[in-house]
């Protein structure tokens, strides 16, 4: 069995879908709702993710989306480009046997990359 779908409740749905589109590829779905309130993104695999403005969003601490890369050098890629494009990410770290970083994404929740060595 795979996951296959998963619901996010987010302060800005628009700030969310272009993170997601624009440093980790992932493309609205066709047909679906796109409005400031809601949208739906999928990805190669199938996923879809789908995700509704909501206010106050708190998540428990230790929740987080994570984006699993093939290699060392595209953890470290992407952190290059968030860090270009302005976003507050931390520095990069060795943790059981592989790299990486955590940050807060713009709608409320927090993202992991990591690769293992």
């Amino acid at each position: 069995m795979k996951l296959n779908h998963l619901n996010l409740t987010v302060t800005d749905v628009p700030a969310t879908v272009a993170l997601l589109e624009n440093h980790f590829g992932m493309r609205r779905v066709p047909g679906y709702p796109d409005t400031d309130g809601m949208s739906f993104l999928h990805d190669d695999t199938g996923f879809l993710l789908s995700l509704f403005r909501g206010k106050d969003v708190q998540y428990p601490r230790g929740f987080h989306v994570g984006f699993i890369q093939p290699s060392v050098a595209q953890v470290e890629a992407i952190h290059a480009q968030l860090s270009a494009a302005g976003l507050a990410v931390p520095p990069m770290r060795e943790e059981h046997g592989r790299l990486t970083f955590y940050f807060d994404a713009p709608g409320g929740f927090v993202i992991e990359v990591e690769a293992f060595r």
